[in-house]
């Protein structure tokens, strides 16, 4: 791997990697997922919300550290056209300072994290947790030099490895009573199996150097980058940090996994497609055309996709809560049909970074994510006055102001209006909004009975609606996603992200 200069080719082919590329990456994430979410269920019904409450408590401090781990060193590396071997030993080199001086912070915090939310038994697991900081070294750059060749089948089915010894090792956990315990061994295991199998997939038997002679621009880059994730951090984790002073474990349980449900899309889908995205921008950067022209596809291909879902999870709450979690987790509804009105923006928002990454703006994710550092608690600390709820709200209100703000930012380097934005996002929106009705009023119709029959009653529906609704009226977009799904070729190929 060290022997010469990395770079990427710039061959007529490049189009069809990218599209390999999303393939594997969303893929094989679908299948991951499907492995995760069967024995997150599972899971769910064994364990109780004051597991997750005290859980949620810890990931706070996990992920406020995590944001020093150098994931901004790995996409200095992805960005450049060409990254010499020393460039990756320093890097090396650089992760592992960074991430044993994280997990030592994290054993100093543990107490004190313990005595804020006044949960001694935070002590202990975050100290269980630092393991999580030893293997991000081996994790990161390894994956990072394969998705810079936009090399993501090894990755993709590392992935899948990870997630079958995660679902076994939380089965197991769950099934043996080991409590919130389960919540914390299951991610140690997944982190620390794909390092494991990333080092060997990769051969990455690379000697470190602590000799940072030359990084200037690389370090530099990720700085940029470092502030923009410690900003993000502020923005995604306060509302977890404000509620565990103020709600006790079992309702702030029912909220972290409220909002758990309603992200898994935005959470889980679109960041792999992102991972694509940003390799394949940074290609484009020559084309600025070509790049808008990308982007607003992405944006109407994946808001036709998120706006259905997220809308039909609004009006099908209770039923859907029911159904998946157990009636103990009913609690949780409203805040789920809450939460889920406030995610196709959200979706919406995250698009927009790796295409100004790739561009070579990280400063503009940074002034983004310091925004929403300050929008978001300032939200969420006027909005738990009203309890839960007022913390559900919130979401509502603040984060279609951080995507205008992001518009804003962004728009003059993406090329892009915000009327060619409207546009894109119409079809999914408008036929969502809709179906949301048509579903609703379904719900409102029909006799008591048991819920599993409920839902598909529902899900049939929406589906149908929906895509009636699209053919009807967005025929183009319809025809559009029907490619995507059945890989076929468009008419008129372009080097895009989510192209099929």
């Amino acid at each position: 791997m060290l022997n010469e200069t990395v770079t990427i080719s710039n061959d007529k082919t490049f189009g069809n990697r990218v599209r390999s590329a999303v393939i594997w990456r969303s893929g094989t994430q679908i299948f991951a997922q499907i492995i995760a979410w069967v024995s997150t269920l599972m899971v769910i019904r064994i364990l109780d919300p004051h597991d997750y409450g005290i859980f949620a408590m810890t990931q706070v401090v996990l992920v406020f550290l995590s944001f020093m781990s150098g994931y901004g060193l790995v996409s200095s590396i992805i960005q450049s056209d060409k990254v010499e071997p020393i460039r990756i030993r320093q890097a090396f080199g650089m992760l592992l300072l960074l991430n044993g001086g994280i997990a030592a912070l994290q054993l100093l915090l543990a107490p004190l994290a313990a005595e804020y939310y006044r949960q001694p038994i935070i002590a202990d697991l975050l100290r269980v947790q630092a393991l999580i900081f030893l293997a991000t070294p081996f994790l990161v750059l390894p994956e990072a030099l394969m998705t810079r060749n936009l090399e993501f089948k090894k990755p993709a089915i590392i992935n899948l490895i990870s997630a079958v010894i995660g679902a076994i090792v939380a089965l197991y956990c769950a099934y043996n009573n080991y409590g919130v315990w389960t919540l914390v061994y299951a991610p140690i295991s997944i982190f620390w199996s794909r390092a494991i199998c990333l080092v060997i997939a990769v051969k990455f038997y690379v000697l470190p150097t602590f000799n940072f002679k030359g990084a200037g621009p690389m370090f530099g880059f990720g700085a940029t980058l470092l502030a923009s994730h410690l900003f993000w951090t502020i923005q995604s984790q306060s509302d977890i940090f404000i509620a565990g002073r103020f709600l006790n474990p079992h309702d702030l349980g029912l909220y972290a996994e409220a909002l758990f449900l309603t992200t898994v899309f935005a959470a889980k889908f679109v960041p792999p497609l992102n991972e694509v995205a940003f390799p394949a921008y940074s290609r484009l950067q020559s084309d600025p055309v070509a790049l808008s022209r990308s982007f607003l596809k992405a944006i109407r291909l994946i808001m036709l996709i998120s706006c259905p879902l997220y809308l039909g999870m609004a009006v099908t709450a209770y039923p859907l809560v029911e159904a998946l979690l157990g009636p103990k987790w009913v609690e949780m509804s409203p805040f789920v049909a809450i939460l889920a009105l406030a995610m196709p923006v959200m979706t919406l928002q995250i698009l927009f970074t790796p295409a100004v990454t790739a561009l070579g703006h990280p400063e503009i994710t940074a002034r983004t994510s310091m925004f929403g550092a300050v929008l978001m608690p300032v939200t969420f600390l006027i909005g738990i006055q009203f309890g839960v709820y007022g913390l559900a709200w919130g979401w509502v209100i603040a984060f279609p102001l951080l995507t205008i703000f992001t518009h804003l930012q962004s728009h003059k380097y993406i090329g892009i209006t915000a009327r060619e934005i409207m546009i894109a996002v119409w079809p999914g929106l408008s036929a969502a909004a809709a179906m949301a009705a048509a579903v609703y009023l379904t719900d409102q119709a029909l006799p008591e009975m048991i819920v599993y029959a409920r839902l598909v009653i529902l899900i049939l529906v929406g589906m149908v609606a929906y895509v009636g609704l699209l053919f009807i009226l967005a025929r183009e977009a319809l025809v559009e996603v029907i490619q995507l799904l059945a890989k076929r070729k468009p008419p008129e190929p372009e080097m895009v992200p989510t192209a099929s």
